[in-house]
């Protein structure tokens, strides 16, 4: 049976969650803080963590670390709806945690029913999730790796330079990727040169308050710009788009320009920003030649039939390799349908791309 070790600081929490896990079906133990979540990690040998983010005595940022380093462990933070907590969640992401919950109702919710489903699923995958060490800050803006043949990279300028102003776009790359997703888009985004020419849009599975603190910090690792769709946005060449939690991001022509936008989530599609929503929009208006899918960590099948689909066609398509993925379900379903150009580990995709578009 899978372990669970509870950290939260709120006796109300430890209760709440204690028992919802426990009728799941986990072995669940708690901690009151930090620090008795870190000796729990290396006495109880948990095989997931759920921590709190804002908790006295050690945080869970802090906890986090530590934990780490003494054993690397999947961990699930819970987080409040909040800016503070977003910008704290990805830092967590940053460290080492395979994923991250919201409370429904701040930092000591009594609805937690409401997400116990997601709580359930979350904690699920993560048991089956591969730990990876946590990123150093100075890899950020470090060149891509050396791949096994010679190809040809675009070197960056010394500054950020922003959007280039043209009317049409040659190509767009589009982006699929769910849980994990946060860590391994730093694998690849701020790899990819300034002068980068064709635009990117990702769908990254996300609830509505974290995507724009999550486009923030990415914007301040990349050469590129990166930006929210919050409203319709000209697609322009040296700019990353992040598909607007609780939205699906779509591709349209307006004006005789290819603009990205947000809608309302379409029904019959389980996950959200939808990456098949995004591609089969992207293939409505745009060549096959004139797109690159890559498909990245995640939990289920989502991206999987529309980019098998735009390969068919004689687009070009790249699966994350397992052994880069945290969770392996949607590059391997694409690779399954045999929808994938390439298979890479994520550290390989932005040279890729460089290589192919460059």
């Amino acid at each position: 049976m899978t372990r669970v070790l509870v950290v939260d600081d709120s006796a109300l929490m430890r209760r709440l969650m204690s028992g919802l896990l426990s009728e799941a079906g986990f072995v669940v133990e708690i901690a009151r803080n930090g620090v008795e979540g870190v000796a729990k990690v290396t006495e109880w040998n948990p095989d997931v963590v759920t921590l709190d983010v804002n908790m006295p005595e050690m945080d869970g940022l802090t906890a986090l670390s530590l934990m780490m380093e003494a054993r690397p462990t999947p961990v699930v933070m819970v987080s409040s709806l909040t800016e503070r907590g977003a910008i704290a969640t990805f830092e967590a992401l940053a460290l080492g945690a395979v994923d991250f919950i919201a409370k429904p109702g701040g930092t000591i919710s009594l609805s937690i029913q409401s997400i116990a489903d997601e709580l359930i699923q979350k904690i699920r995958t993560a048991a089956r999730s591969h730990v990876r060490a946590p990123h150093s800050r100075t890899r950020q803006r470090a060149p891509p790796p050396a791949a096994p043949a010679p190809v040809r990279t675009v070197q960056p300028p010394a500054a950020k330079t922003r959007s280039s102003g043209l009317t049409s776009v040659n190509g767009v790359v589009l982006v699929g990727v769910s849980t994990g997703g946060p860590r391994t888009l730093e694998d690849i985004l701020p790899l990819l040169p300034a002068n980068f020419p064709w635009p990117v849009v990702v769908a990254q599975h996300m609830p509505p308050n974290f995507t724009d603190a999550f486009a923030n910090r990415m914007d301040k690792l990349c050469e590129l710009t990166v930006r929210e769709v919050a409203a319709t946005l000209p697609l322009e060449p040296g700019n990353v788009y992040i598909a607007k939690g609780g939205t699906d991001a779509v591709l349209a022509e307006r004006l005789g320009r290819i603009v990205v936008q947000p809608k309302p989530e379409t029904t019959g599609y389980p996950w959200h920003p939808s990456v098949d929503v995004l591609v089969q929009s992207a293939m409505a208006l745009l060549r096959p030649q004139q797109l690159v899918g890559v498909l990245l960590t995640g939990m289920g099948h989502d991206g999987a039939e529309a980019m098998a689909a735009l390969k068919t066609q004689g687009g070009r398509t790249i699966a994350e390799d397992e052994s880069s993925a945290v969770v392996f379900g949607m590059p391997r379903e694409l690779i399954e349908r045999n929808g994938a150009s390439l298979v890479l580990a994520s550290t390989q995709v932005a040279r890729q791309l460089c290589h192919w578009l460059g």
